[in-house]
C-alpha cells in the first residue's frame, strides 16, 4: 500500500489541505466551540500581559521560592519551573501544575502574603 491511496485526492482549492485526511461530518450536527477558561478573556491588555511574563521569567531565573494561594485557600510551595499561557509548573515537595484561573494570589516565601 502506498502513501497516495491512504491520503484522499483533493478535489477543490476550498477542500482540506493536501495530506490531511477527511473527517466524516454527520449533516445537521454543529462542531463543537473552542474550551477557554472562563477567569481569562481573549482579549487581554497588553501591559498587564507583558509585566506577568517579565514578573514570571524574572522569578524562573532567580530560583526565587514562592508560596501561591489557590482560590479555595490551599498553598502551595516553591520555585515557578515553567509557564505558559494557561498553567505554571511548580517544584516544590513535588511537581505541580497549577491553572493560573485557580490562583489567587502568589508573593515571595518569607513576604507576608496576608
Amino acid at each position: 500500500m502506498n502513501i497516495s491511496s491512504a491520503i484522499p485526492a483533493r478535489r477543490d482549492e476550498t477542500g482540506p489541505a493536501p495530506g490531511r485526511p477527511l473527517i466524516p461530518r454527520k449533516k445537521g450536527v454543529a462542531a463543537p466551540l473552542p474550551f477557554r477558561f472562563p477567569a481569562h478573556s481573549i482579549e487581554m491588555d497588553a501591559p498587564n500581559r507583558h509585566a506577568e511574563l517579565f514578573y514570571l521569567q524574572k522569578q524562573i531565573q532567580a530560583q526565587t521560592p514562592m508560596v501561591i494561594v489557590l482560590e479555595d485557600g490551599e498553598r502551595i510551595e516553591g520555585c515557578i519551573e515553567w509557564y505558559d499561557r494557561n498553567a505554571l509548573k511548580v517544584r516544590g515537595r513535588t511537581k505541580t501544575l497549577v491553572y493560573k484561573s485557580a490562583i489567587k494570589y502568589m508573593y515571595k516565601l518569607g513576604d507576608s502574603g496576608q
